[in-house]
């Protein structure tokens, strides 16, 4: 990990930073994440994606080194009067050749604190069966709640299961 690393909330998108965010989503999508787009992704639907981001509810974080975005991860705070006690992990990326490098882990870690300043005892998420993300959700305490079959298509047209979990906090 970089000395110049850092993860700092986002609460506005300016022209150069959604350009990055449209990039790294881009890069990820193209890499077989699964968070909701199917490669290849075009960069105008990626900047269309960022630039509705930041709704009432949906916190964002980046994580920077240097001045280059290289992850980010959102928490979608439930606005449903019984759900006010949880919120979902949401969009957690980081560049491939950036990973492994603990990255990923500061951004879980503010989204978390936020959480908890939220007064939020619950988290949520989900992620692909069978993909690194799950070893680092159940390294930061979430537990499995189950799987659902064929869950979300991938760029090669197959369907593939994805994993739910949760985190008391």
């Amino acid at each position: 990990m970089g000395q110049s690393l850092r993860v700092a909330e986002l609460t506005e998108l300016d022209e150069h930073t959604l350009e990055e965010l449209a990039g790294l989503i881009v890069e990820v999508v193209d890499d077989g994440a699964s968070i909701g787009f199917l490669p290849p992704l075009s960069r105008e639907d990626a900047k269309g994606y960022w630039q509705g981001v930041l709704e009432p509810g949906t916190l964002l974080w980046v994580a920077k080194e240097g001045e280059r975005i290289v992850g980010t991860v959102q928490l979608q705070l439930a606005q449903k009067q019984n759900a006010s006690h949880r919120a979902e992990i949401a969009k957690m990326m980081v560049q491939p050749q950036q990973r492994r490098k603990g990255i990923a882990r500061l951004l879980m870690q503010a989204a978390e604190e936020r959480a908890v300043a939220e007064q939020r005892s619950l988290l949520i998420l989900d992620t692909l069966e069978g993909a690194p993300s799950n070893i680092l959700y159940q390294s930061l305490g979430f537990m499995e709640a189950g799987r659902i079959p064929k869950f979300a298509r991938s760029g090669d047209g197959n369907l593939y299961a994805t994993v739910l979990y949760y985190k008391e906090i």
